[in-house]
């Protein structure tokens, strides 16, 4: 097939911090498509977190990337060209493809066509996607989240926390946000309208968080890591759930910190489980049907950081994990179709 396409690679096993050195830009040729397969040609990609903990060589839910191999992250694209019955050229998609200009897929995996034109197309890459379907299967399925209950969120102005406390609001219960810095904190407050949020920076971070904690906490959805959720427990509620979502202060740490006062696990017969929301694929639609129904409505809103290029990639991931990123990070590598 005639053309070129452009990916960007792991260099070297990554130790510490990522940098955008650790990582490689590569062009080879589009190759001829096989029966039942498809290219995609991405017009959006993402960075996510999570990846991090694929690039250190250690054992990870996914499989460790090897120096050479593709970055992965979510794809919106279409359709170029076909050999697959299922996928026409022309469609719009969204899928796990990675930090590529051009895919190649199957069919199978990560993939679904985009069910409505009323919402941009890169928020089926973010809070339509996994980042927004890991805050309502973590508060839904795992944290089993009732109408009344208080849910405190952590990193609450990502995209995963924002969504998080957001769909706790419109379910009925009263969420709590702890966010960095006064920018971070003002929107959480004002724009994603939880009840409180509370500075982690601020040198007066615990007496605020115990104030707005009255009465305690019975959910935590955490996506820090654990000495977050070691200062959340003493305001734990009896029966109270604590969520794993993610752990981006642990993520670059080789030998992450254990967590003290798991005697609070004993006294108010605390639970506390983490997720893969993959599990929850086969529920993604009628998930998606109800936050895409929010957020035409004006009930839930989002943030994106957009980024030009797709040799943006690596210094956009690399800024996940400084405190400089506000909102779901995007690379638009190509143009939009629709």
């Amino acid at each position: 097939m005639a053309g070129t396409m452009r990916r960007i690679v792991l260099a070297r096993p990554i130790a510490g911090a990522p940098s955008a050195d650790d990582f490689r830009l590569e062009e080879a040729p589009i190759p001829d498509l096989a029966d039942g397969q498809f290219l995609i040609r991405t017009v959006f990609c993402s960075v996510d977190p999570g990846t991090r903990s694929r690039l250190g060589g250690a054992a990870s839910y996914a499989a460790t990337l090897k120096p050479g191999e593709v970055i992965d992250g979510f794809n919106i694209g279409h359709v170029a060209a076909s050999r697959n019955d299922k996928f026409a050229a022309g469609e719009v998609l969204a899928l796990g493809g990675g930090w590529a200009d051009h895919v190649i897929s199957n069919g199978r995996g990560y993939i679904q066509r985009i069910p409505r034109a009323d919402i941009p197309l890169s928020a089926w890459i973010g809070v339509l996607g996994v980042p927004g379907m890991t805050a309502w299967f973590g508060l839904h399925r795992v944290a089993q989240m009732k109408a009344g209950e208080t849910v405190l969120v952590t990193s609450a102005a990502g995209p995963v926390g924002a969504t998080a406390g957001q769909i706790a609001r419109l379910c009925g219960a009263r969420a709590i946000g702890v966010a960095g810095g006064a920018a971070k904190c003002a929107w959480v407050k004002n724009e994603a309208r939880f009840a409180a949020v509370v500075d982690y920076k601020s040198p007066d971070f615990y007496e605020c968080l115990k104030a707005v904690c009255e009465g305690g906490v019975d959910v935590l959805f955490d996506n820090v890591g654990a000495a977050m959720i070691e200062r959340i427990l003493p305001f734990m509620k009896r029966g109270g759930r604590i969520v794993v979502s993610g752990q981006v202060a642990d993520y670059n740490n080789p030998s992450p910190p254990g967590m003290a006062g798991l005697h609070y696990f004993i006294t108010a017969r605390l639970r506390m489980e983490g997720l893969v929301v993959f599990d929850d694929l086969r529920q993604f639609p009628e998930a998606q049907a109800q936050v895409a129904d929010w957020i035409a409505g004006g009930a839930l809103t989002y943030r994106e950081e957009m980024f030009d290029g797709l040799e943006a990639a690596p210094a956009a991931f690399a800024g996940l994990f400084g405190g400089e990123s506000f909102g779901r990070r995007i690379v638009r590598v190509g143009a939009d179709p629709t």
